[in-house]
């Protein structure tokens, strides 16, 4: 049995010039748009828990996971193209983790189930891509490259039947990682 501890602990500040300077906005939750709070943000500072950071609104663009530390300068510091418009707060999460990853879209094709990281899919299961998944314990991380690295997107529990119908077109997804609670 799975303990999700749902207690929102987390906070980020967010600043609308690079280094913590200009107008500032102090977000403990999720935020889909932060232009009715501030006109851009080009730094922030995560005080406790961790985050994932949007160059669109409402979820939507790059991504990024932003644990507690300071980022001066977001846009070259990630190589954002924009300024951060949306965050989503991730909860901290106790206990197994499980998903299962599917090479074709709607859970086609060759599957696995995972419980731990996986720096490599075409390595460890000889998969050429992951086109769909589900998230059934814990909060994970996908990377487009080998060994967590390239464009990354957040999976909370649930089922993704299709990348491609979330914005994310032509993407390949090659490694996973647990979100643990470091950084709470």
């Amino acid at each position: 049995m799975t303990n999700t501890n749902m207690n929102m602990r987390g906070k980020i500040i967010f600043y609308e010039e690079r280094n913590f300077q200009g107008r500032h906005y102090e977000c403990m939750n999720d935020c889909s748009d932060m232009s009715s709070y501030m006109s851009r943000c080009h730094s922030c500072r995560v005080e406790s828990g961790c985050f994932m950071v949007y160059d669109r609104t409402n979820y939507m663009g790059s991504q990024y996971f932003m644990r507690r530390g300071e980022y001066a300068d977001c846009m070259s510091m990630m190589g954002m193209r924009d300024c951060i418009r949306s965050c989503r707060m991730i909860p901290m999460h106790r206990g197994q983790f499980r998903m299962k990853i599917y090479e074709r879209e709607n859970f086609g094709g060759q599957s696995y189930e995972m419980m731990d990281d996986c720096d490599n899919i075409m390595d460890r299961y000889r998969m050429n891509d992951c086109q769909s998944c589900h998230v059934m314990d814990g909060h994970w991380l996908m990377y487009e490259q080998p060994n967590y690295r390239g464009r990354m997107m957040y999976m909370r529990p649930g089922e993704y039947r299709s990348f491609r119908d979330m914005g994310m077109s032509g993407m390949r997804w090659m490694s996973m990682r647990r979100i643990m609670d470091s950084g709470y």
